[in-house]
């Protein structure tokens, strides 16, 4: 498969909690929400719970922490409702995010964010020169090709870029799987790939699509790192 046909197969492939009834589309509208990833290919199909409610919420302390030293433009990569588009605006750079999910942009368009509806594998602005992108509340999974999605983001920044990327609070955390999103309320989502990878196989991941993970840090329980070109 030519890297051209892989990505034209991840940008056609079923997204994160798209599809069914649709559960991620209705977290979106509630902070109390909690949402479960489930392994549809394990043995014993456990759900991971996700705080949902979290997305739709304003930036916290840790969310804030991310941006420090910052450079603009910010691209947020599966930014949600735009959280961290406005606290990155907040602070003075110029920002955008980009989701698959039509009810995500409707609702960070009506609160004045600028956000696109498409895919991280279809054609961008600003290609190859954004100054920070990030890959938050496990972005890092879109695709469910770690190695591939890093390629991209590596591509969409500027040469001096930093990439962040939130990874599994397992170091050594490195699985791709077919998932579907489940709520509270029995509503579940179309299954879709998705990924979830720790800093170990982060490091190696990063020197293949040539950047090198320049420092990491955990803050309130959730494990960061920034990427720059080797």
């Amino acid at each position: 498969m030519t890297l051209l046909a892989g990505r034209a197969d991840l940008d056609q492939s079923p997204t994160f909690g798209s599809g069914g009834t649709e559960p991620y589309a209705a977290a979106l509208r509630d902070e109390s929400a909690v949402l479960y990833l489930r392994n549809t290919t394990a043995q014993v199909a456990a759900a991971a719970p996700m705080d949902a409610g979290r997305w739709s919420a304003g930036a916290d302390a840790t969310d804030l922490d991310v941006l420090t030293g910052a450079a603009g433009p910010v691209l947020d990569i599966g930014c949600g409702p735009g959280r961290m588009v406005r606290a990155a605006m907040d602070l003075g750079l110029s920002a955008i995010g980009v989701d698959v999910s039509p009810t995500a942009v409707r609702i960070a368009t009506a609160a004045g964010l600028t956000v696109l509806n498409r895919s991280v594998f279809s054609p961008m602005p600003l290609e190859g020169g954004w100054g920070t992108a990030l890959l938050l509340d496990g972005n890092i999974g879109i695709g469910g090709d770690a190695g591939a999605l890093l390629v991209r983001c590596a591509e969409l920044l500027a040469e001096d870029g930093a990439l962040v990327v939130e990874v599994s609070q397992d170091p050594d955390r490195d699985h791709a799987f077919q998932g579907t999103l489940e709520d509270a309320q029995g509503r579940s989502s179309g299954v879709f790939p998705w990924a979830e990878i720790g800093i170990v196989p982060l490091r190696s991941r990063a020197g293949e699509a040539g950047l090198r993970v320049d420092q990491d840090w955990i803050r309130d329980g959730r494990w960061f790192a920034r990427l720059v070109r080797r």
